[in-house]
């Protein structure tokens, strides 16, 4: 089998490619970054160097693939980050089209049920949209909970400021994934290639409040009583434009956030029945916390 793999070496895109490697089969991978050429190729993968904007390179690249998992790189440039990333996903679907490929793993996110209210993932459900109206095309939409690599950000803040937190809520039940799980899950879909239609599978590793993350972080740190604070929206949205962040990328982020505390984002995962959480527990993440911690 052929696949194409978008997003580069990234955290998901890059043990993706690895398992569908091992398992035998032909793999391209996407990267806008020529440098990435050489480390693509030691995997056992082709390179196919080009931007995600460029749908006569996407079509290039898809010619011949039996399947293609997509997803939409992340960017801080984007002067309008929601539109940036629904148009990639609409560059993706006429790719699909132009040239026949039948099956599609896409990266997508809890909350892409809601087209406005989610920040970034907001965007992303008109990914969604434009691969559903594929004819003939089966689509997989993975819908991952929070990234625990996400925290990562919070290192600088727990070392320095002797807290962590965000405007994710005092006390918020999140829904929360690691990388290599999804990795796991996107290759299983794409190794039996048994979906047909447009279907959704969500991806959750763990659940924890807001305070039990920051009390399994602190313990591996050395700060057990290391407490979550909620910040409100406007400190949130204020500390993200004075780190730098440009202020379209600072509001949808502060948008999501608020959405993670209300749990709206989480509110279609949570009407499905028996869903099986994935193998990595938050615990199991610490170590990479406590070495983000030690390094900032």
């Amino acid at each position: 089998m052929k696949y194409v793999v978008t997003g580069s070496l990234g955290h998901i895109s890059k043990p993706l490619a690895e398992r569908l490697i091992q398992a035998g089969h032909q793999v391209t991978i996407i990267s806008s970054n020529a440098g990435k050429i050489s480390e693509i190729e030691k995997l056992g993968a082709t390179a196919a160097i080009g931007s995600v904007e460029d749908t006569a390179f996407l079509t290039q690249a898809f010619t011949g693939a039996d399947a293609v998992y997509t997803m939409v790189p992340p960017t801080i440039s984007a002067p309008d980050w929601r539109q940036h990333i629904a148009k990639v996903g609409k560059n993706y679907a006429e790719a699909i089209r132009a040239t026949g490929v039948k099956y599609v793993v896409n990266l997508s996110s809890m909350g892409a049920h809601m087209p406005e209210g989610c920040g970034p993932v907001s965007g992303i459900y008109y990914v969604e949209q434009a691969l559903n109206e594929l004819e003939g095309v089966a689509v997989k939409h993975l819908r991952p909970g929070f990234f625990y690599y996400n925290f990562l950000a919070n290192a600088g803040m727990v070392k320095h400021m002797g807290i962590i937190g965000g405007n994710y809520g005092s006390d918020t039940k999140m829904v929360l994934v690691a990388t290599d799980d999804i990795a796991e899950v996107a290759a299983e879909e794409l190794l039996n290639l048994n979906f047909t239609g447009k279907s959704v599978r969500y991806i959750v590793s763990d659940e924890r409040r807001t305070q039990e993350i920051a009390t399994i972080f602190g313990q591996a740190v050395g700060k057990p009583d290391l407490h979550w604070v909620d910040f409100p929206d406007q400190d949130t949205l204020g500390a993200m434009l004075q780190n730098g962040l440009p202020e379209d990328v600072a509001k949808n982020y502060t948008e999501m956030g608020a959405a993670i505390r209300s749990e709206e984002m989480f509110s279609d995962y949570r009407q499905q029945k028996s869903i099986k959480l994935s193998k990595t527990k938050l615990e199991a993440f610490a170590p990479s916390f406590a070495q983000a911690y030690a390094q900032v």
